[in-house]
């Protein structure tokens, strides 16, 4: 786990580069399909859903996005077990589902909303390479996100998942989001993944996990006390 920049509770490290398009990505399964948001130097701009996710790629490189971030694990546990960024999050009170392998995943139907993911990320990849913590603004980048420890930065402290789309939309309000467009919590957490591309183009993030499992990535913030807890 690696922080760089970190900004006092309420930045959060989300301020924009200007003249930027950033993306955030919500993953459902195969019938929900894909919710995203994209923000233009920190103001909310468009939305797109597809099932598709070869429409989903065209829809960024459309818009300009120069970052994508992305509510799904971008690579399989190699054990089975719980992946090293899923167990440093919940060292800090902040609790996602397990990944678990892809041989365990495809025997489950639980897991089609990221299998969903990883075709998404198999598409994406082409376009917006992975990234590996090092600089991102060398080029079009996409990484792996979650939406409750996006929050949690934004607050500054961990927040219940409970009631999350309340507390969701506030959090968005208060860093200058318009939150009427987002009408479903889809949007909503899609809009706070592209708050993390926002603060990954601009070099202002936590990392949790490592390269070979996947890293997930969290506009920087203090260590978070431990008040809530909630799965994505």
């Amino acid at each position: 786990m690696a922080a760089m920049k970190p900004d006092p509770p309420g930045g959060a490290g989300c301020a924009p580069i200007p003249e930027t398009v950033v993306v955030g990505i919500d993953v459902g399964g195969p019938r929900k399909g894909f919710h995203a948001v994209a923000l233009r130097d920190g103001v909310y701009r468009d939305q797109f859903a597809s099932l598709d996710p070869l429409a989903l790629a065209a829809w960024c490189i459309q818009v300009g996005a120069r970052t994508v971030a992305i509510d799904a694990p971008c690579r399989w546990s190699r054990t089975g077990r719980a992946r090293p960024a899923e167990r440093a999050l919940a060292a800090e009170g902040i609790h996602a589902f397990a990944t678990p392998s892809l041989d365990a995943a495809e025997g489950r139907d639980f897991y089609r909303w990221m299998l969903n993911g990883a075709a998404l990320y198999r598409v994406i990849e082409a376009h917006f390479r992975l990234f590996d913590g090092v600089n991102a603004a060398t080029g079009p980048v996409c990484c792996e996100t979650f939406p409750q420890a996006v929050a949690c930065a934004l607050a500054g402290r961990v927040v219940s998942a409970r009631g999350k789309g309340v507390v969701r939309r506030a959090l968005l309000r208060e860093v200058g989001i318009a939150t009427v467009p987002l009408a479903t919590i889809d949007l909503v957490d899609a809009a706070l993944c592209a708050l993390a591309a926002q603060a990954l183009l601009a070099g202002r993030v936590k990392t949790y996990g490592d390269v070979g499992e996947g890293l997930i990535v969290v506009p920087a913030c203090k260590p978070f006390p431990e008040s809530g807890r909630g799965p994505r």
